[in-house]
C-alpha cells in the first residue's frame, strides 16, 4: 500500500511557506479591494466592508481546502476529508470530478494536492469536526471514497470515532464500496445500529449496480440514502424497502454522458409508490449548474423525514 499519511493542518501557523505566501498575496488583494470601495463611498457616509482569510475554506476559495466550511453540493452543507485520493471501480466514476481537480496540481510543490489523486490518508484533519461547534451537515470524504480497500481499519475507526463524539453534526457517508461498508458496519455495531446522526449512502450509476442497494438494505444504520448520481442508465425496478432518501443527478464536467428524462421519472415514480423522499441535484452537462435543477417545471428537494437540520443551501 505505500505510505498514504499526508494533510496539512487548519491554522495559519501550520501553513508551509508555498500557502503563507498565497495567504499574504489574498489579503493584499482583498485590503486593495477595501481601499478603492472606501474611496468611492460618498463624504460622511459610512460602509461596512466585510473582508475574510482566503485560506478560510469556501465554495469559492481552492487555496486550502482541508474541510470546506460551506460547499456547492446541494445536499450538503460542508464537506470533510481525512482521506483523499481513489481509484475507479465502475463507470460511474469515468468522468470523476475529484479526480479532475485533484489532478490539476500533481506535482505543484505544497499544494495539498500535490500527490494528485493518489490515496492519501490525513491524520491531522480527523478531530476537524470537534472544533466546529454550530451543527453542520458535513459530507465525508468528497474527494476519496473511506472504503476503499487500502484505507485500513484501524484509520476507519478512528473517523467514526469522531463521528461519534462530534453527535451535534450530521455526517453523510457515501461509497461505491457497498459490501466493504457494510461488513464494517456491521462488525462495530453488532446489537445496534449507527448513530442516527451518522448516514450511510450508496452511489450507483444504472441498472447493473443494483447490488449495492442490496448491501446498504443489510447495513445496521438508522439513516440509509442512494445517490444515483451520475445517473448514466436505466436504474429499472428498485426495492427502496429500508432506505429513507434517494438522489438523482446528471453528470457534469468534459464529456458528460447525458442523462434521459425518462430515466428521472421512473426514479421520482418509484420513490413515490414507496413514500421514499426524493431530491433531485441537477441535470449536468458542461458544469453541475449547465441544466439546471428543475424538473417538470419545479424543483424536488426532499429530505430524510428525521433529519434534525435542513440544509439551508438546497432548501
Amino acid at each position: 500500500m505505500g505510505n498514504l499519511v499526508g494533510g496539512v493542518g487548519r491554522g495559519t501557523a501550520s501553513l508551509d511557506p508555498s500557502q503563507r505566501f498565497r495567504r499574504t498575496v489574498c489579503l493584499r488583494r482583498i485590503e486593495s479591494r477595501t481601499d478603492r470601495r472606501k474611496r468611492l463611498v460618498p463624504a460622511g457616509a459610512t460602509r461596512r466592508v466585510r473582508p475574510s482569510c482566503p485560506l478560510r475554506p469556501t465554495a469559492k476559495c481552492s487555496n486550502f481546502v482541508p474541510m470546506a466550511q460551506s460547499s456547492a453540493i446541494e445536499w450538503t452543507e460542508a464537506t470533510w476529508n481525512p482521506v483523499t485520493g481513489c481509484t475507479k471501480i465502475s463507470s460511474g466514476c469515468d468522468n470523476c470530478y475529484a479526480a479532475r481537480f485533484s489532478e490539476r496540481f500533481r506535482g505543484v510543490p505544497n499544494h495539498p494536492f500535490e500527490s494528485g489523486f493518489d490515496l492519501t490518508l490525513r491524520p491531522a484533519r480527523l478531530e476537524q469536526p470537534l472544533a466546529w461547534r454550530r451543527p453542520r451537515m458535513i459530507f465525508v470524504n468528497s474527494m476519496s471514497d473511506l472504503f476503499h480497500k487500502d484505507v485500513p481499519t484501524s484509520f476507519v475507526d478512528r473517523v467514526f470515532d469522531t463521528m461519534e463524539r462530534a453527535d451535534w453534526h450530521e455526517f453523510q457517508i457515501l461509497t461505491k464500496r457497498s459490501s466493504l461498508m457494510r461488513d464494517y458496519v456491521n462488525a462495530r455495531y453488532v446489537s445496534r445500529p449507527v448513530p442516527a446522526h451518522i448516514w450511510l449512502g450508496v452511489s450507483v450509476e444504472d441498472g447493473t449496480k443494483k447490488s449495492r442497494v442490496a448491501h446498504l438494505r443489510d447495513t445496521n444504520a438508522a439513516v440509509r440514502f442512494l445517490s444515483v448520481e451520475p445517473l448514466i442508465g436505466p436504474i429499472g425496478t428498485l426495492d427502496l424497502i429500508g432506505l429513507h432518501w434517494v438522489i438523482v443527478g446528471g453528470e457534469s464536467g468534459p464529456g458528460a454522458r447525458p442523462m434521459e428524462k425518462a430515466w428521472v421519472v421512473d426514479l421520482l415514480r418509484q420513490c413515490a409508490r414507496a413514500d421514499v423522499p426524493f431530491f433531485f441535484k441537477q441535470w449536468g452537462g458542461r458544469s453541475p449548474k449547465t441544466g439546471g435543477r428543475l424538473l417538470d417545471g419545479r424543483e424536488h428537494n426532499g429530505w430524510p423525514r428525521n433529519a434534525r437540520a435542513a440544509v439551508s443551501a438546497a432548501l
